[in-house]
């Protein structure tokens, strides 16, 4: 993306009116805005990388991918979840390929190096000469691996790559303010549901989750929500809308109870669902045309959790998700054209929260621009 086109990406996103265009189609469709973005946002934020729960036990490892860095998680002790920089630091092969768990060290499968679950480098067979002859002037105290700052929040991991700026804390304290009436720590996991790959741009996901302006068209035969309903969400990076169902319904296969719908910038998303059910979104990207996606499942400890109650509202949730999918997909495709290089238009009313996600996007970019 060469400079004199980086000064005229954001033209008509910068318009001024009352009816704003969204991002240009190039934000969606451009590996070199991709690549940007891996630089500029997931490599400077709180990005979510996966959950508690799939590292349970002490040695559990978890190969993941942040702004196109291979990386790893890794359950050092009881309450501790670390992240490090997926390479050895002898020959830099990629030490953890799969979920697995390593009993007592982390081996690199080429030459034996061994690194305990705190990334201190504990053995390198031979290396010397003899099986525990090290090299002059080498250390195993200064060879360890590259940790990066991973912090938990209830079951949700999060990474950053450069700094703690801004604060985990600050990053997280919207959130905490939108759920001030759960207590998370009486909901439990009961499903997860695996996507895979999604053929669209990871921000189509997140904008999809944020508005609901769609909802009456789109999932007309799985909720019962009515547009007028709902209301915006906006607190800084926490961006969303919600709804409040004055009499609230069970019907089967149909989302009709009062309900908040939360992310935060970039990649977190959360549904919670009145009185008993929270979801949450692992929204990965792959590429600038591929996103990889997960919904798990959390119920309230005194819900319904027997397996027809849980396949119930799994069958719901898949359903909807795939209504979103094949959306998010058309947009996709329809980001290609020719007209569709401005960005298309943003409801002032139930799109703003939308806008909001795209300005943080933009902020970040543009300064990237200028080099």
């Amino acid at each position: 993306m060469n400079q004199l086109a980086g000064k005229q990406l954001f033209s008509a996103f910068d318009d001024s009116g009352t009816v704003k265009h969204g991002l240009p189609s190039e934000a969606y469709t451009e590996g070199d805005f991709y690549d940007l973005e891996a630089g500029q946002i997931f490599s400077k934020n709180w990005s979510f990388v996966g959950f508690a729960h799939d590292l349970s036990n002490v040695g559990d490892v978890m190969p993941i991918r942040v702004a196109k860095q291979s990386l790893f998680l890794v359950r050092s002790e009881k309450d501790k979840i670390r992240a490090f920089y997926n390479v050895c630091l002898h020959r830099n092969l990629k030490l953890v390929d799969k979920s697995h768990n390593c009993k007592n060290l982390i081996t690199c499968p080429y030459h034996n190096w061994c690194y305990d679950f705190e990334g201190k480098l504990r053995a390198t067979p031979f290396f010397g000469g003899e099986k525990t002859e090290l090299p002059e002037e080498f250390s195993l105290e200064d060879h360890g691996l590259h940790e990066v700052t991973c912090r938990l929040f209830h079951d949700w991991i999060f990474v950053n790559l450069v700094s703690e700026t801004p604060t985990f804390d600050s990053h997280i304290a919207p959130l905490k303010k939108q759920l001030a009436d759960f207590n998370l720590n009486e909901y439990f996991v009961v499903s997860s549901i695996e996507f895979g790959e999604i053929k669209t741009n990871w921000k189509l996901l997140m904008e999809n989750f944020i508005e609901p302006y769609h909802v009456q068209f789109v999932h007309k035969n799985t909720t019962n929500q009515p547009l007028v309903d709902h209301y915006v969400v906006s607190d800084g990076h926490c961006l969303g809308s919600a709804v409040d169902i004055k009499q609230e319904q069970t019907k089967e296969g149909v989302l009709s109870v009062s309900s908040k719908y939360l992310t935060l910038f970039p990649n977190f998303v959360l549904g919670v669902y009145y009185p008993d059910q929270i979801g949450v979104h692992l929204n990965i990207p792959v590429s600038s045309e591929y996103t990889c996606q997960r919904r798990v499942i959390y119920l309230h400890k005194d819900s319904d959790q027997s397996v027809e109650a849980v396949e119930k509202i799994s069958r719901l949730w898949d359903s909807v998700h795939k209504e979103d999918h094949a959306m998010c997909e058309r947009l996709q495709e329809g980001r290609h054209s020719e007209v569709a290089k401005q960005g298309g238009f943003l409801s002032p009313f139930w799109e703003s929260s939308v806008r909001e996600f795209q300005e943080l996007v933009a902020d970040y970019i543009r300064p990237a621009l200028r080099h």
